[in-house]
C-alpha cells in the first residue's frame, strides 16, 4: 500500500504515478485507500487521492460541507502547484468534483462524475436519513452497519466484494451524518449547464443508493457530456466491475489527453 502524505492544511493524500494529473475523490464514509483497484492508472497518470475532511486519516472535523470538501482539495492542488487536473468523484465525491468546478473552473481539465448526484430529490432524503440514523444509532464501527451498507451498495454480494467493501467503508458516526446532511444541501441544477470541460457521467444499472435516472438528468443538463450505464453493477462499479470501469476511464482520459 502507498504511504500517505499530509498537506500543510492537514489533508492526508496518496500521490503516485506519472503523467497528467488525475484526482480521485471518494464517497461518503469511504477512505482514500478504497481506490486501490484504480492504482493501475498510475502507469499513465499522476494520481492524487485525498481523504476528505473528517474521513479516513483526516483529523480536521469542523465545517463539514461540500463547499469545504472542495476547498480543501483546491488548496491541496494549489500547494502541489498543479495548474489543472482531471477530476473524478464517486457518489458524494462527485458532488465535491462539481463544487471544485464551481469554485475553481481553471483547475479542471475534465470531469468524471460516477454514481453521483447534482441535487437530492426529496423522495430519497427522508427514507435515507431515517435509515442512516437508525443504523448509526449504534457504534460507528459495528459490523451490522457495514453489512447493511454493503448490501445497499453492491449488486454482487460475493464474499470477496463484501470483504473489500467493509475494509474501505469506515464511517465515523457524527461525521457521516453531517456529511449526509451536507449532501442534501447540494443543488447544482443551474450550474451544470455552465460546464464547458469534457465530462463523463457513469451510472450503474442496479444502483439502489443513487438511481441511474439521476445521472441521466445530469447528462441532459451538461452540454456535450457523455453518459454510460454500467450493466450488472450496483453503486460501486469501481469494485464490482473494475476492469470495465478502469477501461472506460482510460478511454475517456486518453481521448481528452490527446485533444489537449
Amino acid at each position: 500500500m502507498e504511504k500517505s502524505k499530509v498537506s500543510r492544511l492537514g489533508m492526508p493524500y496518496l500521490h503516485l504515478g506519472n503523467g497528467e494529473h488525475l484526482v480521485l475523490i471518494h464517497g461518503l464514509g469511504e477512505v482514500k485507500e478504497g481506490w486501490q483497484a484504480q492504482f493501475e492508472l498510475a502507469d499513465q497518470y499522476e494520481l492524487i487521492i485525498p481523504d476528505l475532511r473528517g474521513h479516513g486519516e483526516c483529523t480536521k472535523t469542523e465545517g463539514i460541507s461540500v463547499p469545504n470538501f472542495a476547498a480543501d482539495v483546491i488548496a491541496l492542488l494549489n500547494e502541489l502547484k498543479i495548474e489543472n487536473a482531471h477530476i473524478l468523484g464517486l457518489s458524494m465525491g462527485g458532488a465535491v468534483a462539481q463544487e471544485i468546478y464551481r469554485q475553481a473552473p481553471h483547475l479542471v481539465r475534465s470531469l468524471m462524475l460516477i454514481s453521483t448526484f447534482h441535487f437530492f430529490p426529496k423522495t430519497l432524503r427522508k427514507p435515507l436519513l431515517k435509515f442512516k440514523k437508525v443504523r448509526l444509532g449504534i457504534a460507528a464501527t459495528d459490523e451490522s452497519l457495514k453489512e447493511t451498507a454493503a448490501h445497499m451498495s453492491l449488486y454482487s454480494w460475493s464474499e470477496e466484494n463484501m470483504n473489500h467493501f467493509k475494509r474501505y467503508f469506515q464511517p465515523k458516526r457524527d461525521i457521516f451524518l453531517k456529511s449526509l446532511k451536507a449532501c442534501f444541501q447540494v443543488n447544482n441544477i443551474s450550474m451544470l449547464p455552465t460546464i464547458t470541460v469534457p465530462t463523463l457521467i457513469i451510472g450503474c444499472q442496479y444502483d439502489s443508493v443513487l438511481p441511474v435516472w439521476i445521472q441521466y438528468c445530469m447528462h441532459k443538463l451538461i452540454p456535450h457530456s457523455e453518459f454510460i450505464i454500467m450493466r450488472n453493477s450496483g453503486h460501486l462499479a469501481k469494485l464490482e466491475a473494475t476492469s470495465r470501469f478502469n477501461l472506460l476511464l482510460r478511454k475517456f482520459l486518453n481521448r481528452h489527453k490527446a485533444a489537449a
